[in-house]
């Protein structure tokens, strides 16, 4: 069984800033709307999971901001026009797509697609993809468990339509392995997340110190002997900071699922999905979901029959 686990924002934002200026008759923004209905559909399209599920951010973990204050606060307001978008995809499309939306208040998404994952790899034969950008997921990268991308520089060869990094892959792009991913943030920090890393110290150089002393508790516990005297000073000097980052992109595991694992079979309704998409005035995509719609409805009559 092949259980996807979709970063909802993530795909929201890269679907309106990719596709500007698309909007109905009516002058309704639909950018957004067209670039993640073609995404997930891309998504199973290469993937063919059974099971999948939309995870959204729903506020902050209390522990994240009590740790620092001003973790994310650097991100700008959500753009007007993606608002009403947001909301429909959340509300409606999702859930016409075939896919369930969880989340939960004060937790980010990237906390319950890390429950959900772990909680599926104990399960025989379950593979679990995480379609995300989120640096904090890659730690979960191994046996199980393989990030989805389409991304041009992770890509095998041009011709590639999307890849799937695993353990080897991981590694290569981040030059440690998965499990140590969080230790080379602790020491680089996140710009995207506001989580400031030692000055002067890029994620190279980061993974460069995790390697030689075989991780960070290795690293903090032998900061003399690192050759550098003027990295040795900025280590020893961010050395609080450096503990406190590795706690903050530490995913949280062990919440209770707020829907079974089994509840998350792909079911697309197709007369909804062809309702809303006309009304959005999508002509190729509608005519790609009406075959869909009407391939599948032939394969259910044959089943029936026989």
């Amino acid at each position: 069984m092949k259980l996807l686990l979709i970063d909802g924002h993530y795909y929201v934002y890269r679907s309106f800033f990719a596709i500007p200026n698309l909007s109905n008759s009516r002058g309704e923004p639909t950018n957004a709307i067209f670039g993640f209905t073609k995404t997930l559909r891309l998504m199973i399209k290469h993937l063919q999971p059974e099971l999948g599920a939309v995870f959204w951010d729903e506020g902050m973990p209390e522990r994240r901001v009590k740790l620092q204050p001003a973790y994310k606060e650097t991100r700008k307001e959500m753009p007007l026009p993606m608002v009403p978008q947001l909301d429909f995809i959340q509300s409606k499309l999702t859930a016409l797509l075939g896919f369930k939306n969880i989340s939960l208040p004060n937790t980010e998404a990237d906390d319950l697609m890390g429950c959900y994952a772990m909680a599926a790899c104990k399960r025989k034969g379950m593979e679990v993809i995480l379609a995300t950008n989120d640096k904090d997921l890659y730690q979960l990268i191994g046996p199980c468990v393989k990030v989805y991308t389409t991304a041009k520089a992770d890509l095998a060869t041009p011709k590639d339509a999307f890849a799937l990094l695993g353990e080897k892959e991981a590694t290569a792009k981040w030059e440690v392995p998965p499990k140590m991913i969080g230790d080379v943030l602790a020491l680089s920090g996140d710009s995207v997340d506001n989580i400031p890393g030692v000055a002067g110290l890029g994620r190279k150089t980061a993974s460069g110190l995790i390697r030689e002393f075989g991780g960070l508790d290795g690293l903090l516990a032998n900061l003399d002997k690192v050759k550098s005297d003027k990295m040795r000073v900025k280590l020893i000097a961010a050395r609080d900071q450096i503990l406190d980052n590795r706690k903050m992109v530490e995913l949280d595991c062990h919440m209770d699922l707020p829907l079974g694992i089994d509840d998350l079979k792909i079911q697309p309704d197709y007369a909804g999905l062809i309702q809303e998409l006309e009304k959005c005035e999508f002509k190729s995509l509608l005519q790609e979901v009406k075959a869909e719609a009407e391939k599948v409805g032939s394969s259910e009559q044959v089943e029936l029959k026989l």
